[in-house]
């Protein structure tokens, strides 16, 4: 369950499937002592598997988690700038980007700004209270039933409930036509089924959130994908009336899409670039780019070691000798593991790090390719790195994965100094991580 924290305002929050910590440093925080050095680009030791989804065996050789670090311009069209800090709602560590939504087939549109990128969920999701402009344009889909289709999206300590709709999607300078989104929080809350859908608390606005949506761009097309195709353990929910809601099977084809998937070019992944951070700073701006080995500005680098997930993006790992799932996910703002010899930090910080030094370590990353690595990163002391609050972007900053302990989570600061290639489960390709 996330603390409600008012004092120091930092907040912990669970992602889309996925570990999603939020950090918010709007009123200065007080270190807890030692800290600093610098987290800079981790480096990465890997096997010597070849690009793309197909690998290789582990073992032998070298590279460098980053081709260069020099930024990869945002002006092309298959381009949108990311920028960390301090966002919609000024919370560290979350890479936002902006959207255009239209009432489909019309020039009906919002550009939505700070949007949260998430290598770790599927699909765009907006937030009722900063889609106002748009909203009442965007047609509601009917379930096969007849009622009002919805969803209920999870995450480890909460959920996000609301309408599936209907639009047209734009990001930088590709688009996406009449696929479906879902609107976080345009639902009463007496609409929540309580059977399949309560845990933890409503994420309903954009402070919740966090940011003003989420846009998921993870390995899968789909949300949900066959899982849905059954009542059973279906996400999505007919409301008849706006009311008495009940879990209904959706077809993959009506359930919430990674836009990127549905672009008529560059559609097969995106790399997320963004430049290194020594220790903290105030912002930072980085590329998201659309498609790999596409165009000439995303051709994989030869120095990428690709690592073969599974259909939603996990891959195998060992972290001090323990096997751990692993994931590589923009959407949590930092590194969430199990390690009880790092100390927490106190109070209300409890559920992140706070050593007294750096701490360098390493964890070790397998696809299911048989290409395996080793990646090389610092820890630092959380109330430390939150201590200005003014810096939005801060490296080293790390947490306990709480109820999940053999879960490895490289988030944001994973990202930072590096090109990170996500290749999509689509049109027969198999789905992978690069780095």
């Amino acid at each position: 369950m996330r603390p409600t924290i008012f004092s120091s305002n930092l907040t912990l929050r669970s992602g889309l499937f996925r570990w999603l910590a939020v950090l918010s440093v709007s009123v200065l925080l007080a270190a807890c002592g030692g800290g600093g050095g610098d987290s800079g680009s981790s480096s990465v030791s890997s096997g010597s598997g070849s690009n793309g989804s197909s690998g290789g065996s582990s073992g032998g050789g070298s590279s460098s988690g980053s081709p260069n670090l020099q930024p990869i311009a945002s002006t092309a069209s298959n381009t949108v700038p990311i920028t960390v800090g301090p966002g919609a709602q000024n919370f560290v560590n979350i890479p936002n980007v902006s959207v255009t939504v239209c009432a489909p087939g019309t020039s009906t549109c919002q550009v939505i700004n700070n949007i949260q990128l998430d290598t770790g969920s599927y699909g765009l999701r907006l937030a009722s209270d900063a889609a106002t402009q748009i909203l009442g344009s965007l047609p509601v889909a009917t379930s096969t039933s007849g009622g009002q289709l919805a969803e209920c999206t999870q995450f480890a300590d909460g959920f996000t409930w609301g309408t599936v709709r209907t639009a047209d999607v734009k990001i930088g300078g590709e688009s996406a036509s009449a696929i479906p989104i879902q609107i976080v929080g345009d639902l009463p809350d007496s609409t929540v089924p309580t059977n399949g859908c309560i845990n933890g608390s409503n994420e309903s606005t954009s402070r919740q959130l966090g940011a003003n949506g989420i846009l998921g761009v993870g390995v899968a097309a789909t949300d949900c994908g066959v899982n849905c195709t059954n009542a059973g353990t279906s996400n999505y929910y007919s409301c008849p009336s706006g009311t008495n809601c009940s879990a209904i099977a959706v077809a993959v084809a009506q359930q919430v899409v990674n836009p990127v998937t549905k672009f008529a070019v560059d559609n097969n992944g995106v790399i997320v670039q963004l430049p290194p951070v020594t220790m903290s700073a105030a912002s930072v701006t980085g590329t998201l780019v659309f498609g790999i080995g596409t165009q000439s500005n995303n051709v994989q680098s030869a120095a990428a070691t690709s690592y073969r997930s599974t259909g939603f993006g996990d891959l195998a790992g060992n972290y001090k000798g323990s096997a751990v799932t692993t994931i590589v996910d923009s959407g949590s703002n930092g590194l969430f593991f199990t390690d009880s010899s790092l100390p927490a930090c106190t109070s209300t910080f409890t559920d992140f790090y706070c050593p007294s030094g750096a701490q360098s370590l390493s964890a070790t990353v397998t696809g299911f390719n048989g290409t395996s690595g080793t990646v090389d990163f610092t820890v630092l002391n959380a109330q430390t790195l939150a201590a200005s609050g003014t810096n939005y972007a801060l490296n080293g900053l790390a947490g306990s994965i709480g109820s999940f302990p053999t879960l490895f989570d490289f988030g944001l600061p994973f990202f930072f100094g590096r090109y990170v290639y996500i290749g999509f489960n689509t049109n027969g390709n198999a789905p992978y991580i690069a780095f």
